[in-house]
């Protein structure tokens, strides 16, 4: 019985020890969150992912950052929503990616 024991117990330890050996894969994004909820941009430029945003979430995200007559609003091959508004008077390209950073382009 005690060799049954011993035997199952190594190897329940043998299969368990490279998954704790594995480690998590680096982040490549800033932050790396799926949305960003702090009502702050995480990124001085728009991120690349796969963006979930319908074009009147993205239209209401730029809204809400305090952008006005928000127009031409089209998704890039890089998940990114791009399109033209206004803000403090001054007319811009704006874009929003899949994490919710709002930025006017430079």
């Amino acid at each position: 019985m005690n060799n049954k024991f011993l035997l199952l117990l190594t190897a329940a330890s043998l299969l368990a020890g490279p998954s704790f050996a594995q480690k998590p894969p680096a982040a490549d994004r800033p932050n790396n969150n799926a949305v960003n909820s702090s009502g702050q941009n995480n990124s001085s430029k728009p991120v690349a992912g796969a963006n979930s945003f319908t074009e009147g979430q993205a239209k209401s995200k730029i809204e809400a950052a305090g952008y006005t007559n928000v127009t031409a609003l089209k998704k890039d091959d890089n998940g990114v929503w791009r399109g033209k508004a206004t803000k403090g008077g001054a007319s811009s390209k704006v874009s929003l990616d899949f994490q919710g950073n709002v930025n006017a382009a430079k």
